[in-house]
């Protein structure tokens, strides 16, 4: 089995492209919905606030009922600071592997679907096939809401999505939430003799981190896990701490950022509900001090945890598509969770690893990409994989 030419120049094509998070994907949008139009397919691009991002919503077989959605992202993590050994961008292909930023996230499945369009349409099946490529996934799954949005509002709605992130091509039924906050303390400055003049802004966030981190110990020893996670439990972390401007001054600022990674069936605003509580109890002393200060949270991303349910549809189209009963859950979070939370039943199984994913000398194995473009293959086989899904 080896992947088609066209396939593996479109996911090169695309590589080629920087599509960084803070730099506008449009010339990725507009390089796939050149294609599309030459092929007739209607397509909707609805841009951001800004301008300079956008979404792409297509539909091969427009009229027909329902349909499955083949998702992915279009953004891609930076690569500032990483040892690499080749440009990010050269999409380098050798030693049977296509290397380059977002070759294994998402870039190489997104490719292969574009590579299967004028398939899918020469199979006239029963039901739509739908491309829904979103914007700035990696910094919060932001692009995929309005996407999401988007379709109710144009009175659309697919029965099924594959969101073709890296799983082996493994169907994964199962991701935890990732729920990240800003907590920022307001202190009292003083020259740092003087202390119980001044509220230390640093002290205070102090505590409360303290309290996450008992917290996620108590997740730890305590609570109900989840077997089948890399680590079957919820989880808490502190990634940026931020604050003070001298040893001699009590700081008057401090934040920092924080994420907890939830299982399915748990409650992430919950959790944070107890965060703020306990930082409540911290104002009192501080007000006393200064009126003016206290602490507030500002919110970040909220990507929902996801769980396919028994018998679902999606899961089953994705498994026979794959040609086998195995499915797996995966550590990081996807869009999923927000497409079935639309109602829409949803797996997530696509080429590559997520070991590659994020790395110096990013790479997606020629092989994965060929079974990927198998799995994309069998949709143009309907009605069967649609009707035995459904």
């Amino acid at each position: 089995m080896s992947v088609s030419p066209s396939g593996l120049e479109w996911a090169r094509r695309l590589v080629r492209l920087n599509t960084v998070s803070h730099h506008s994907n449009l010339p990725l949008i507009e390089t796939i919905a050149d294609h599309l139009r030459t092929l007739g397919v209607p397509l909707r691009i609805t841009r951001d606030e800004t301008g300079t991002k956008a979404n792409l919503f297509a539909t091969l077989g427009e009229g027909k009922p329902g349909g499955v959605i083949l998702s992915g992202h279009t953004d891609t993590v930076p690569w500032d600071g990483q040892d690499w050994t080749m440009d990010p961008l050269s999409a380098l292909v050798q030693e049977g592997k296509l290397f380059g930023r977002g070759s294994a996230d998402m870039k190489g499945w997104i490719g292969l679907v574009v590579a299967q369009a004028k398939a899918f349409l020469e199979a006239d099946g029963p039901e739509a096939i739908h491309f829904a490529f979103s914007h700035d996934e990696e910094v919060g799954c932001f692009g995929v809401r309005h996407l999401i949005a988007d379709l109710k509002d144009a009175g659309l709605a697919p029965r099924l999505c594959l969101v073709g992130e890296p799983t082996g091509m493994v169907p994964a039924v199962a991701h935890k939430g990732v729920y990240r906050w800003r907590c920022c303390v307001k202190g009292k400055a003083a020259h740092s003799s003087l202390t119980p003049k001044a509220v230390n802004a640093i002290e205070a966030a102090a505590r409360v981190i303290t309290r996450i981190a008992d917290t996620a110990d108590g997740w730890r020893d305590h609570a109900p896990r989840y077997e089948g996670f890399d680590v079957p439990y919820s989880t808490a972390a502190v990634g940026v701490v931020q604050g003070g401007i001298a040893d001699n001054v009590v700081p008057e600022d401090c934040h920092f950022h924080y994420e907890f990674r939830n299982l399915p069936g748990t409650d992430a605003l919950a959790m944070q509900r107890d965060v703020i509580a306990y930082a409540r109890t911290l104002e009192p002393a501080m007000q006393a001090v200064d009126p003016a200060t206290g602490i507030r949270f500002e919110d970040i991303c909220a990507i929902p945890a996801f769980l396919a349910p028994p018998g679902d549809p999606a899961v089953a189209l994705a498994q026979r598509l794959a040609g086998s009963q195995e499915t797996t859950l995966v550590a990081f979070g996807t869009e999923a969770g927000l497409f079935q939370q639309a109602g829409i039943a949803t797996a997530v199984c696509g080429p590559g690893f997520i070991a590659q994913a994020h790395q110096a000398d990013e790479f997606v194995s020629l092989e994965q990409l060929a079974r990927a473009e198998a799995f994309l293959g069998g949709l143009t086989g309907r009605p069967s994989a649609l009707r035995a899904a459904g």
